[in-house]
């Protein structure tokens, strides 16, 4: 089944050019099928690409998604033109009435302050309440899986001694969960980020499920509520260039930064990376969507609560 995205987002081009199917609103309103509903808060400074990344993982579903991208108000994008703002994403308050088979909750460069530090935080803190009541199967990533195991239960994050970057093994501690299904004894997950969170802490609390981490990059995925709630701290959704670019990005400015962890070729940039993720960051996407949305969701979209 195609993804139903808004006609003129750029991903589309970009996704067509890859042969996947994605077909504009235009179009599926005219099909008598009952999509499920997506809905996708970026955080992420770079709008498009973030968007490209995420819809390319979920387009590989067999299941006809319709993507609804969401923004908070407090906070204004400077990376992502205004004009693609307002064509393309609505406010938190607007879509507030709706609800959502699904929604993905992206990461933030905001990692660096307190939560309650974040000038959008009290309007993130409505979505995540809001989240468990109009939405069946909500994905937080990185600093958003942070954010929610903090708000809903009272994890603490704490910071790195250097920055917790490239790609790394995790272990599926839970392998007979539905979430795991096709997955080996080990996969791959990118990492980029200053602050963790720490798995006695994620023991500690019954309310909450570690199912998979790392021996160097430490905890990497939590479940609540069955399967309601499930908070990723790495990247499964990043493109094979993205820790490339930061990389760059950082030694231009000077900042201090290492190579990323087990992602080039023999250790060398100029050899380019070593893809070694994307397999399982497809399966892991088709997954939820399948066992933690579609099979979960009721028909009558207003009896989700």
């Amino acid at each position: 089944m195609p993804l139903i995205l808004p006609d003129r987002l750029p991903a589309i081009e970009f996704l067509r050019e890859e042969n996947i199917f994605v077909l504009g609103s235009q179009r599926a309103d005219t099909q008598d099928i009952r999509p499920l509903r997506i809905a996708i808060l970026n955080l992420m400074p770079l709008k498009i690409t973030t968007e490209t990344d995420l819809v390319r993982l979920l387009s590989n579903s067999p299941l006809q998604l319709e993507i609804h991208l969401m923004k908070v108000k407090a906070h204004t994008s400077k990376n992502t033109p205004i004009e693609h703002m307002r064509a393309f994403y609505r406010d938190f308050e607007e879509m507030r009435p709706e609800k959502f088979d699904g929604m993905i909750i992206t990461g933030a460069p905001v990692e660096h302050l307190d939560f309650e530090a974040v000038n959008y935080w009290d309007e993130m803190t409505e979505i995540f309440a809001w989240a468990r009541t109009h939405v069946t199967s909500t994905m937080y990533i990185c600093w958003a899986a942070q954010a929610g195991l903090y708000y809903h239960y009272g994890i603490p994050k704490y910071p790195l001694p250097e920055k917790m970057f490239g790609i790394f093994p995790q272990v599926p501690l839970l392998p007979r969960l539905p979430i795991f299904r096709g997955f080996d004894d080990i996969f791959y997950m990118p990492h980029s980020r200053h602050t963790e969170i720490r798995r006695e802490d994620i023991l500690a609390a019954p309310e909450l499920t570690l199912i998979a981490e790392s021996e160097i990059s430490g905890v990497s995925m939590v479940m609540a509520r069955n399967g309601r709630e499930i908070f990723i701290t790495g990247h499964s959704e990043y493109s094979p260039l993205t820790l490339d670019t930061e990389y760059r990005r950082d030694l231009g400015k000077g900042l201090p930064i290492h190579k990323p962890y087990n992602y080039y070729r023999d250790d060398d940039p100029e050899k380019g990376p070593l893809v070694t993720w994307r397999g399982h960051g497809n399966l892991l996407f088709q997954n939820w969507l399948n066992y933690y949305v579609y099979q979960e969701t009721p028909f009558d979209i207003n009896e989700i609560h």
